[in-house]
């Protein structure tokens, strides 16, 4: 599906619902399938994890999880340590691109039964899940955080628990910080400290309901929104100023772009405030990464220069995101120049309209780029992408003014 995104106004209003964290959402999922009287609120109702709740629902010998890399990562671990299955854990043809032999060779450490499939140290995998004796192992601390998220989730239904050794800096260090909140509101004990992570073992947890925070990464578009408009007054719920989510930090971020945001109870309002031009915006993303495409996108349409670190994990995701992101915004007429963990892309002042963006198979490009319609009208290639983390961004966009139109314009 290819949409045209445009909107006649410029000053922005309205009161938007946001699903659940996609993040919190597949953490929680895993805890519910070791301990069944853990109830759940406000789940996610993206791709991503009704995926994953369809894979933990029952015993099968082929596990696709499509183009959900959580998924990917939090399965592997978690059956390699149930006894007594054997199944071969595969997804998407880009899925099968993406690296995953770190976290294999940690499990074959503890004594997991991983074979690959095809490539080595990609998926698919055979897994024959095993009980494992080991209760300490060591990866390297620049990967994927889902990586040890995975370790920290199975850990528990180890007969010791599990200490990992974390070697160099830490990247992603909210969302290790996510999981080990979440398994402490479940009673499970664990501690994050040096580069050391300790995971105790556990049993059984009392019963227990927990809600989902909406996702932080899904409320950047509309910060976005916000900056990109004239006026705006937007609200969005359910968010929480304590929140456990890394991407809370757009609030910061959106801040120097002119977005203020209040905490109200329950959630939050954004408005458009009056400040100084933004000449240059220096950022390091090494613990928000998802942040990234978004205000990219933001910056080429406020005419605001943009370097940004940290981004190293980006050439692995739905696509390589980096130079996705390059090919895109020089469509629009924008300069960038991108290495393996950095941005920077220089201010312009103009923006081609009426081009179509293609979104990789990644649903963060369409819901980045979609805001830009503030300045030009936009085309959004392979739409239903963003069904992936956020299925009712279309509507809500509607909701706000924009009119989003199927197109079958080449």
């Amino acid at each position: 599906m290819k949409v045209q995104v445009v909107t006649n106004t410029r000053d922005i209003s309205g009161r938007i619902a946001v699903t659940g964290s996609k993040s919190e959402s597949n953490r929680l999922l895993i805890l519910q399938a070791q301990f069944p009287n853990l109830r759940i609120e406000n789940l996610s109702n993206s791709d991503d994890t009704q995926v994953l709740q369809t894979a933990l629902a029952g015993p099968k010998t082929i596990v696709d999880i499509h183009h959900a890399g959580t998924a990917m990562r939090f399965l592997t671990a978690y059956l390699s340590a149930k006894e007594g299955v054997e199944v071969i854990l595969t997804g998407s043809e880009r899925m099968q691109e993406r690296p995953i032999g770190v976290l294999v060779d940690a499990l074959r450490e503890l004594g997991a039964e991983i074979s690959y499939e095809k490539q080595e140290g990609f998926p698919p995998l055979r897994i024959k899940g095993k009980n494992f004796e080991k209760d300490r192992v060591e990866v390297q601390a620049n990967i994927s955080s889902q990586y040890i998220s995975a370790l920290m989730l199975m850990a528990l239904s180890l007969p010791r628990g599990l200490k990992i050794d974390l070697e160099g800096k830490v990247t992603s260090v909210p969302y290790i910080e996510m999981t080990l909140q979440l398994l402490r509101q479940c009673g499970i004990t664990g501690t994050f400290e040096n580069n050391s992570i300790s995971i105790n073992s556990a049993a059984h947890i009392d019963d227990k309901s927990l809600t989902v925070e909406s996702d932080w990464s899904s409320a950047s578009y509309f910060y976005s929104i916000a900056a990109l408009s004239n006026t705006s007054e937007i609200t969005l719920s359910s968010y929480r100023e304590d929140s456990l989510q890394g991407d809370r930090s757009v609030a910061e971020i959106y801040q120097k772009l002119g977005v203020k945001t209040t905490f109200l109870e329950g959630e939050i309002n954004l408005q458009k405030v009056e400040m100084e031009p933004l000449k240059v915006l220096e950022l390091d993303l090494a613990n928000s990464p998802d942040l990234a495409q978004t205000v990219a996108v933001t910056c080429f349409g406020l005419g605001v220069e943009l370097k940004m670190t940290g981004l190293h994990t980006l050439r692995i995701k739905e696509t390589d995101r980096l130079q996705a992101l390059k090919n895109e915004l020089e469509k629009l007429g924008g300069k960038v120049e991108i290495t393996q963990d950095s941005l920077h892309l220089f201010a312009s002042e103009v923006i081609n309209s009426g081009v179509a963006i293609d979104t990789y198979n990644d649903h963060r490009m369409a819901l980045a780029f979609a805001p830009l319609a503030l300045k030009v009208p936009i085309y959004i290639n392979d739409a239903g992408v963003v069904s992936k983390s956020f299925p009712e961004f279309w509507k809500d966009l509607q909701k706000l003014g924009f009119s989003v139109a199927d197109s079958a314009t080449d």
